[in-house]
């Protein structure tokens, strides 16, 4: 099984020239045919950060959480739910989507959600400039644990990746995964503290909320801006996510590795 993963991820890394030059033209064509072009990748995400800041911030003028503004304390959690989501939700669709490329025999269907996926990290790392842009804004300069959202941003994309090999692999032959995952996204957004803070749950219940991966990143986010704490003072938590990120990794990839020689069948 060990083998079958490493000669899986070796074959992807001799493609790797391929997989840049379809992520740029996945990128390019996701907006081709608009005015606007390219530009709508980073316009609609920047209306939604506008909208929510004037809404809680200057409307309901929300009262700072954790001694910091809110606006700032909620960007570091929305701007990475943003990648999350996105990335899931278009990679899981990404096979179908290219149902012609299937049937090439030399082409590594593999790369598919990978280029899904890199296109939606470019996307992402414009929205971190965003989060510096914002703390400059209200005159707070982030310290030097803000480099650390490099490391969140890998360890979040190890996760991604792992999880749409499976799903997009399981949507070739159960097309209801497209709705499964888009409600699990849903849930997802609501019951990771995103909009609201882990002390408004009771003790006895965080462990369970702190269960989930992606409280981990965008915990991650915040303690790289806010709080300004190194990943490696929660040494236990980050063993559980990436013991989670491993299994889940090597799971997809081993379930698409299977599923794959029938793909071209049910298509």
């Amino acid at each position: 099984m060990i083998k079958a993963f490493l000669n899986f991820l070796f074959d992807l890394y001799r493609s790797r020239t391929l997989i840049i030059q379809l992520t740029i033209r996945d990128f390019k064509i996701r907006y081709l045919g608009s005015y606007l072009g390219l530009l709508w990748a980073f316009i609609q995400p920047a209306v939604t950060i506008l909208i929510l800041w004037f809404v809680f911030q200057v409307g309901f003028k929300s009262a700072p959480v954790e001694n910091f503004p809110f606006s700032l304390w909620l960007i570091c959690g929305i701007i990475p739910w943003f990648f999350i989501a996105d990335s899931i939700s278009t990679g899981t669709h990404s096979v179908v989507d290219n149902s012609y490329l299937v049937s090439k025999v030399v082409f590594r269907v593999s790369m598919l959600p990978i280029v899904k996926l890199l296109s939606a990290l470019m996307i992402h790392l414009f929205f971190v400039l965003v989060i510096f842009v914002f703390f400059l804004a209200y005159g707070i300069y982030p310290a030097l644990h803000a480099l650390q959202v490099i490391y969140y941003g890998f360890a979040v994309t190890v996760l991604i990746l792992g999880l749409v090999w499976l799903t997009s692999a399981l949507m070739v032959f159960l097309k209801d995964v497209g709705q499964i995952v888009a409600m699990c996204l849903q849930f997802g957004f609501w019951l990771t503290p995103i909009f609201w803070s882990l002390d408004f749950i009771p003790a006895k219940y965080q462990f369970y909320i702190k269960l989930n991966p992606f409280f981990y990143i965008i915990q991650g986010y915040r303690d790289s801006f806010i709080h300004q704490v190194w990943f490696w003072h929660h040494p236990f938590y980050s063993l559980y996510y990436w013991g989670v990120t491993v299994s889940v990794l090597v799971a997809g990839a081993l379930v698409f590795t299977r599923l794959r020689p029938h793909f071209a069948d049910v298509m």
